[in-house]
Order: structure tokens, then C-alpha cells, then sequence
């Protein structure tokens, strides 16, 4: 609803001969719009045409990608009385609905900001000074980062992190946040068994055996006590009773974070980073990296605001800055079909800078043609469908003829191929109460249940039948597979497809159904780097001072990351970087 008050208010002057006169209006009303994650509720206060206030009254955003909308926004509108103000590169979603719920309150009070009445007092872009030192300089905001700054500041290290985004976290903030871990305290309470050898093993098959073994090991036998860091020093809330089992994988052995998202252990960096008081530069782009006469990375040039400024560091450089999935010329150069006809999963900034950076001292690269799609997403965005982990759990994938046509926990490349070789180049993922119960995506995700539902891409219905018919899939032909899958789940032997994980009968509403295709998602190729994180040369030798972790590398993954392994992978080696730059 939209409200809307004025406020008048009188000075009346008690003096003979003098009448009273009423000052000027305070205009209040409200307006809203549609979010990422739900309504963005806002209270406009204006006066004479001029911008005076915004209260943010409702939303229910990330609270990391959205705090510089209801801030720097905010002040940008007031300050330019007018709400044509840039949005938040990496949250374009919030920052239109955002704008659109303040016009809409603006409309809503019958007011038209004045041209020409931007406040003068418009505050100065912010200014650091020209030269900064330190021991350790971090290029990268994500779980590489933030662990590799960690671990260098806690070895005494006097650490910075340089992030060109306005907001920190790339795409370890929108990720399900899920991380493999062999032997697990999990795993122990649910009586799984797992070990070091199967975890490799898996990891190096899902790769096509292209990953560097040595790489793969180092990654299985520090995942238990990175993920133990992660839970007892940083404080990220894992799930106690509960594993995802990402395709490819022979067991459950992904923890979940609480809400099953990477806001919960980005937050958690973030608080330990305000604790350690290391410094987090926003907005600042690293444009080269700097060496000495010997060769050695000395530091990192850098803009914030059109002023050049130089980090100098003492003892090395850290490059956390992620893949390049964003970046469409970058991967149609390895991989020409991955062009614009593709959304992606990454965040807007993943763009390979760090890649180019490296290669410009002749850093080497290695396996860049291996590019991976997610294979359930949103057909509209490009973004990962969270609320379709149910897929994890039981629910079946299905085309538009009503046919299951991959296994579902199959890797993610095999099913991204499958789905692009379906009918609309699309599918359909459908599960019923008995999966929910045990998943509890929908509640979980409630706001990206909310978001699909309104653009007729997820429903939900008491019948198959029904989803079947706002879908437009062949009805007989799905009633007739989910059968199938009924008596296969009971049975436990999937005569079709040998689902690793067990199929769940399909016959309890309220019953789930969206559309979905793939995105780019994760480039597995990057810098070549050995078991200490320094980067490598053309040559194979040692780029003195150049550490990398995290999605800019190139040697772990192979052809194919099973789902699960990123966040295993920037949290190992994100700490094994912060703990060789410090000793330099």
C-alpha cells in the first residue's frame, strides 16, 4: 500500500500587525518495488521540490551486495535531487527496484524534484594517500582473499585487501556456499564413510584425470582442517545433521552453511577482518603489478577515483582475483561457443583481470579451455537456482516430452550438454513433499521461490498433472515417468539412470516444478602455481613475491570442478598463500 502525508507546520507570531504564515510543506509518502530477494519498501521526504530524506522501511536483500545501495545510492540521489544516480555494479537487481520504489513514492506524493537544486555540499570522493605500505597486499575480496589476508595478518604480517567492486565478496557471496570435506564431523554423526583417497580419487576422475595430482592431494589432506578453521576461528554456522552430495561425488560430504548461501561465511570474514583491523579498499582497480630490477613483485599499482596509487609490498602479493566466467570475449577466446547466447553465474566483476595482470610478467597459464557451465539456472538471469538443490536431495530432472534424460547427480558438464540437447534447450526440475521435508529448499529459499513464481518460471501445485499443464509438458508421459521413479525409490535400484544418491518417491503434495537451463559457471584454467601458491613463469621458475589462490589458478580442477570443491579449494589454498607471502 502506498501512503501518503503531509506535515504542515505554522509559526505564528504573537506581534500586533503581524498575521501567521504557513512555512513550507514536509512531504512524506512511500513506495515500493520488487527486489532480488522480495519488496523493497521506501519513505520519501521532500520539500519544495527538493530531495530531503530516504528511509529504507522494508527489504529483505543480501546484506552485503545491498549495503552500498541503501547507502551510497541513497546520498546520491539527495545529493543530486534526482534519483538518475548510477547503481551498485554487482547488485543491479536491487539498485533498480531500489530506484524504481523511490520513484514510485516520489509519484505517489504528486512531487517532481527541481532541476538545478542538488545540494552544493556534495561530499568528496573519498582520497588515500598516493603511496601505501604494507607487508602483504591482497588483490581479491572472496573466500581466497579474505582467507589468505587472515592467515598473513594472524603471522604478523600488516596485511590489505584491494577490492575493485563497491561490495566485497565476488562470487563466494553468491554461492550455495557448500564445501567437500572427506571425514568430516558430519559425516562421523550420520555414520558416513569417507576418506583422503576416495575424496582424490573423485575429484581427479570428475576432472577427466587433467587435474595435477599433487595439487588434488594437498587440497584433500588440509580440506578437514581448513573447514575446521572456518567453523571454530571465523564462526561460520555449518548445518549439524545435514551433507549435500554434488555430482560426481561418491559420497555426502559437502557441509552446508546456514541458508545454504556464501553470505554466511562472507559475513563472517568480514567480521573478522573489522576484528583484525585489516583494511579493505573498495573500489580501488589493480592495473599492474609492480616488480623490482631482480624480477620480484614488489607491489601493486592501482586506481580509486581517477587517482593513481602505489601499494607497496614488502613481502608479497596475493592474486585472489577469481576467473574470468564474466567475461565473454575473454572465453570465447578458449572456448568459442560460450558467447553472449550464455548467461552467467558469476559476479559482474569476474572478468579475468588478475589472469591478464600475471601473464604481462610472463606468468604461464594453463588449462584455460576448460570452461564449466551450471546446469540448473535461471533462464531469464543466467543466475543459479539455489531453491533447486532439491536435486541433491531426490528431485528428478524431466524435459518438456515428460522424460527423465541424464542422472541427476551426473557432473555438471554432462548435464549441462544433456539439457542443451533437449527440446527449447531447457528443463524441468520436479519434486514433491516427501523431498521438501527433507531439503527444505522452498522455505529456504522463499524469496527466490517468490521471484520465479512471479515470472511463471516456478510453481507450486497440489497435482502433477497441474504443473504439467503450466509448463505445457506432455501430462501422460510425466505421470507415466514419475511412476517409474515411484517404484524404482522404493525399490532403491534406478533402472534408468543408477542414481548415485537414491531417487525419492514423488507422491506427496504440495509438488515443485521450475524451468531451468545452464549458465556459464567456473573456469578451471588459470595461473600455473605449485604447492606453495607462488605463481610460475612461461619457464616453470618461481615469480619471486607473486602468490595465487582461488579461481585465477589453473591446476587443480582438470577438465571439469566437481560441485563443492571451490569452496574447499580457496579456503586451502587462500590460507596456504597468506601463510607463505607472511614468511617472505
Amino acid at each position: 500500500m502506498i501512503k501518503k502525508t503531509i506535515i504542515a507546520s505554522a509559526i505564528v507570531a504573537l506581534v500586533m500587525g503581524c498575521s501567521v504564515k504557513e512555512a513550507d510543506q514536509l512531504t512524506k509518502s512511500e513506495g515500493s518495488a520488487f527486489g532480488k530477494h522480495g519488496e523493497i519498501q521506501v519513505q520519501t521526504e521532500t520539500k519544495n521540490g527538493q530531495l530531503v530524506d530516504i528511509s529504507v522501511l522494508k527489504q529483505n536483500e543480501n546484506k552485503v551486495l545491498a549495503a552500498s545501495v541503501f547507502t551510497e545510492m541513497k546520498d546520491a540521489m539527495i545529493a543530486n535531487n534526482s534519483t538518475q544516480v548510477d547503481g551498485i555494479s554487482g547488485a543491479t537487481i536491487t539498485s533498480g527496484a531500489f530506484k524504481e520504489a523511490v520513484e514510485t513514492s516520489l509519484a505517489a506524493a504528486g512531487v517532481t524534484l527541481v532541476a538545478g537544486m542538488a545540494k552544493n555540499n556534495e561530499q568528496s570522493k573519498e582520497l588515500l594517500a598516493s603511496e601505501q605500505n604494507f607487508d602483504v597486499v591482497v588483490i581479491g575480496s572472496g573466500g581466497a582473499g579474505f582467507s589468505a589476508a587472515i592467515t598473513a595478518k594472524n603471522a604478523g604480517a600488516n596485511v590489505v585487501i584491494i577490492e575493485k567492486m563497491p561490495t566485497v565478496g565476488g562470487n563466494s557471496l553468491i554461492t550455495g556456499g557448500q564445501m567437500n570435506v572427506p571425514g568430516n564431523w558430519v559425516q562421523k554423526k550420520m555414520g558416513i564413510e569417507d576418506d583422503i583417497e576416495l575424496f582424490v580419487k573423485d575429484t581427479l576422475k570428475g576432472g577427466d584425470y587433467l587435474g595435477d595430482p599433487e595439487m588434488v592431494q594437498l587440497l584433500a589432506e588440509q580440506a578437514l582442517p581448513a573447514a575446521e578453521w572456518l567453523r571454530d576461528y571465523i564462526k561460520v554456522d555449518f548445518y549439524k545433521d545435514q551433507l549435500f552430495q554434488f555430482g560426481g561425488h561418491s559420497v555426502k560430504r559437502a557441509l552446508i552453511p546456514r541458508n545454504h548461501t556464501g553470505a554466511e561465511w562472507i559475513s563472517k570474514f568480514m567480521a573478522k577482518t573489522d576484528e583484525l583491523q585489516i583494511p579493505i579498499h573498495t573500489r580501488t582497480t589493480a592495473t599492474a603489478l609492480i616488480k623490482d630490477q631482480n624480477g620480484r613483485v614488489i607491489g601493486v599499482e592501482a586506481e580509486k577515483n581517477g587517482q593513481k596509487i602505489i601499494y607497496n609490498a614488502e613481502r608479497g602479493v596475493i592474486m585472489a582475483t577469481g576467473g574470468f566466467g564474466a567475461n565473454v570475449a575473454m572465453r570465447t577466446k578458449y572456448v568459442p561457443e560460450l558467447d553472449n547466447r550464455y548467461g552467467t553465474t558469476n559476479a559482474r566483476g569476474i572478468m579475468g583481470d588478475g589472469i591478464v595482470m600475471a601473464e604481462k610478467l610472463n606468468a604461464k597459464t594453463h588449462n584455460m579451455e576448460s570452461i564449466q557451465t551450471y546446469p540448473i539456472c535461471h533462464i531469464d538471469t543466467g543466475v543459479i537456482s539455489l531453491i533447486a538443490d532439491s536435486r541433491f536431495f531426490g528431485a528428478i530432472v524431466v524435459n518438456k516430452e515428460g522424460h527423465r534424460f541424464v542422472e541427476e547427480l551426473e557432473r555438471r558438464d554432462v548435464i549441462s550438454r544433456a539439457i542443451l540437447a533437449q527440446t527449447e534447450q531447457q528443463a524441468y526440475v520436479l519434486w514433491g513433499g516427501e523431498i521438501e521435508d527433507i531439503a527444505g529448499v522452498v522455505s529456504v529459499h522463499k524469496d527466490e521461490f517468490g521471484e520465479l513464481n512471479r515470472k511463471g518460471m516456478m510453481y507450486k501445485a497440489d497435482s502433477i498433472e497441474e504443473l504439467a499443464s503450466k509448463f505445457g509438458i506432455d501430462e501422460k508421459a510425466l505421470m507415466a515417468q514419475v511412476g517409474r521413479v515411484n517404484q524404482f525409490a522404493k525399490a532403491g535400484d534406478d533402472k534408468e539412470f543408477n542414481h548415485r544418491g537414491g531417487l525419492k518417491t514423488i507422491m506427496k503434495p504440495p509438488f515443485y516444478m521450475l524451468v531451468a537451463k545452464p549458465s556459464v559457471h567456473h573456469t578451471m584454467g588459470g595461473l600455473m602455481t605449485d604447492t606453495h601458491t607462488r605463481v610460475l613463469d612461461t619457464q616453470g621458475k618461481v615469480i619471486a613475491g607473486l602468490f595465487a589462490a582461488g579461481e585465477v589458478t589453473g591446476m587443480t580442477h582438470g577438465s571439469n570442478r566437481l560441485g563443492g570443491n571451490a569452496i574447499t579449494d580457496i579456503t586451502v589454498f587462500g590460507r596456504i598463500a597468506g601463510k607463505e607471502a607472511a614468511a617472505q
